[in-house]
């Protein structure tokens, strides 16, 4: 049976997983230590946030003695599309098109960054995309 398509990923949880994916495989208290102090929650909001990433299909745990070792199960190009697939969704009526005409109205754009949005417009088309 096919795994559940992940939800997106809080601010939290997304702090949590960025540990997760650096370290590969760690504890709880490694995941803790490894936060940045500034943004380092209590270790039972860690645990908390843990518990849902596991049951959201993002990371899962193996037992080692009476630790716990999380590893994720999700990698972090993965969970990028699913966020941008839920925006998309959400905010621009599943039109990924919509998606990039907002991008190149953004005013924000350099000209290298426009002419790389064009030379993969073009890639996409001579493959019949």
């Amino acid at each position: 049976m096919a795994r559940k398509r992940s939800v997106p990923l809080t601010e939290a949880e997304q702090r949590v997983m960025e540990v997760v994916w650096k370290l590969q495989s760690a504890s709880l208290g490694q995941i803790v230590d490894a936060l940045s102090e500034d943004q380092r929650p209590a270790n039972n909001t860690v645990q908390t946030t843990m518990k849902i990433l596991e049951r959201k299909g993002y990371i899962r745990h193996r037992a080692q003695g009476r630790v716990f070792i999380y590893s994720p199960v999700v990698g972090r190009d993965a969970a990028a599309q699913t966020a941008l697939s839920y925006v998309i969704s959400r905010f621009f009526g599943g039109s990924s098109a919509k998606v990039a005409l907002n991008l190149i109205d953004d005013e924000s754009l350099t000209p290298e960054q426009l002419d790389e949005l064009r030379r993969r417009i073009d890639d996409a088309k001579s493959v019949g995309r």
